[in-house]
C-alpha cells in the first residue's frame, strides 16, 4: 500500500501545483473567466489516464500466461523509464517551472482565435504527462502485488494530495516542496530498481532474455516471498528470495548509476539554498 500511495501522492501534488499555479495566475492577470477551460483540460487528461490504465488493464487479462509475462516485462521497463527521467527532470527544473507554465499560459492565450483550445491543450497536455507517467508505474506495481491494498493506497495517495493541492493554493500549507520532492524521488529510484529486476525475471519467463540465469543465493527458507515480511518486501522494493545474477545485476547497476547521479550537486544555474515553497 506504501508504495502506490507515495507515488499517486507525489505525482498528484505535481499536478495540483500545475493547476494551482495556472489557476492563480490567471486570476493574478484577471482572467479567472478562462478556468473552466482549465477544469476542461484537467478532466481530459483524467479521463486519458484512466482509459489508458483500464485498457492495458483489460487487454492483458486476456493474454495467456507466457504473453502476460511479456506484457508485464515490458509495462515494468517503460515505467522504469518514465519514472527515473521524471524524478530527473524534476529535480532539474523544479525551481523554473512556475516561470515555464506562466510563459506557456501567455502564449496559448495570446491566441486570439483560438483562446480556448490553446488553453484547453496546454492544461490537457501539462497534467496528462503526470496522469500517465502514474498509470504505468502503478500498472508496475500493481502486477507485482496483488489484492485491494495496492488500488487502495493509490485511492488515499491522490485524496491526499488533492487536499494538499487545495491547501497550498490557498495559503494554508508551507512545505518545503523542494525537500519532498528530493525524499520522494530518492524512495521512487528504489522502488523502480526492483521494478526493472522483476522485469528481467518477466522477460526470462517469457522467453526472451535467458542469459545468467544462475541463482546467486536462495533464502526462501528464511524470508520466503509468499511470507508477511516477503510478500512486504516483494511488494515495494521487488524482493526475490532466490535472485539470479541478471536479476541481482539489474538492481545494483540501476541503483548504482541512478543514485550516484542523484546525488550529484546540482548545476551552477540550479544551485541555491532550498526555501519552504507556499502556492502564491
Amino acid at each position: 500500500m506504501l508504495v502506490p500511495f507515495l507515488i499517486m501522492l507525489r505525482e498528484g501534488i505535481e499536478a495540483a501545483l500545475i493547476v494551482g499555479i495556472i489557476a492563480s495566475y490567471l486570476k493574478q492577470t484577471g482572467r479567472g473567466q478562462w478556468m473552466p477551460a482549465v477544469w476542461i483540460g484537467v478532466f481530459l487528461a483524467g479521463a486519458l489516464a484512466l482509459l489508458v490504465g483500464g485498457g492495458l488493464e483489460l487487454v492483458s487479462a486476456e493474454f495467456p500466461q507466457k504473453q502476460q509475462e511479456l506484457f508485464e516485462g515490458l509495462v515494468g521497463l517503460l515505467a522504469v523509464v518514465i519514472l527515473t527521467s521524471m524524478v530527473f527532470w524534476m529535480r532539474k527544473v523544479a525551481r523554473s517551472v512556475k516561470q515555464s507554465l506562466q510563459a506557456s499560459l501567455e502564449q496559448a492565450l495570446g491566441n486570439s482565435n483560438n483562446q480556448v483550445w490553446a488553453l484547453i491543450a496546454m492544461v490537457f497536455f501539462a497534467v496528462a504527462r503526470e496522469g500517465l507517467e502514474t498509470v504505468f508505474f502503478l500498472l508496475a506495481v500493481f502486477q507485482q502485488s496483488q489484492g485491494a491494498s495496492g488500488p487502495l493506497g493509490a485511492l488515499l495517495g491522490l485524496l491526499v494530495a488533492v487536499a494538499v493541492g487545495v491547501a497550498l493554493y490557498k495559503g494554508s500549507l508551507r512545505m518545503n516542496l523542494t525537500l519532498f520532492f528530493r525524499w520522494t524521488g530518492l524512495f521512487i529510484l528504489v522502488v523502480a530498481a526492483g521494478v526493472l529486476a522483476n522485469s528481467v525475471l518477466a522477460l526470462h519467463e517469457a522467453g526472451l532474455w535467458n542469459h545468467f540465469q544462475d541463482v546467486v543465493f536462495d533464502i526462501s527458507a528464511l524470508l520466503p516471498m509468499d511470507g508477511p515480511t516477503g510478500s512486504v518486501l516483494a511488494g515495494m522494493f521487488g524482493y526475490q528470495d532466490a535472485p539470479t545474477v541478471s536479476v541481482l545485476a539489474a538492481y545494483f547497476l540501476y541503483l548504482i548509476v541512478t543514485l550516484t547521479l542523484f546525488f550529484m550537486p546540482a548545476t551552477a544555474h540550479a544551485a541555491g539554498k532550498p526555501t519552504p515553497v507556499s502556492h502564491t
